[in-house]
């Protein structure tokens, strides 16, 4: 199979500077502010968006190198494999976060909730829809033991 390619359609800002000390999901970044500034050429897709509450970003891990498919994620001391997480590195370096959309101006999305180092290569926006992505009967593996530790985690070395 030929290589893909992907061209970004704006980016993410946000307060983050450095990954360690970032939170690990956006249910960690409550509150958090930041934008997205979409490429002039993608401005005519934002139509409708601001019906939307929430939208899922697709990024791309631009700080990630490597991975390794066995990984002890920030939520557990024990290692799992690498899909049973959300590791950012991985073999295709893509990010998902749900984020709150406050605002839209012009090409300038004003979100909360966001959880990604400033300066991420945005690769696609779509609207969180609660009948199409809100599983009812969903588990969620090992997670499920951590409880809420979510929010008192943040970044630290170990996905360099």
């Amino acid at each position: 199979m030929p290589p893909l390619e992907f061209e970004p359609i704006g980016v993410i800002h946000t307060p983050y500077r450095q990954k360690e000390g970032m939170p690990i999901q956006p249910a960690g970044a409550a509150g958090v502010e930041g934008t997205v500034e979409i490429f002039a050429v993608y401005t005519a897709g934002l139509k409708d968006l601001d019906g939307f509450s929430h939208i899922i970003l697709l990024y791309h891990f631009h700080q990630s190198k490597g991975y390794d498919l066995t990984v002890v994620p920030f939520l557990d001391d024990q290692p799992h494999g690498l899909f049973a997480t959300r590791a950012p590195r991985r073999p295709n370096p893509i990010g998902l976060s749900v984020v709150r959309l406050d605002q839209i101006e012009g090409s300038t999305l004003r979100i909360s909730n966001i959880d990604v180092l400033d300066g991420t290569p945005l690769l696609d926006i779509k609207p969180y829809v609660p009948a199409f992505d809100q599983q009812t009967n969903a588990r969620s593996g090992w997670i499920e033991d951590t409880g809420n530790k979510v929010v008192d985690y943040s970044a630290d070395d170990r996905f360099k």
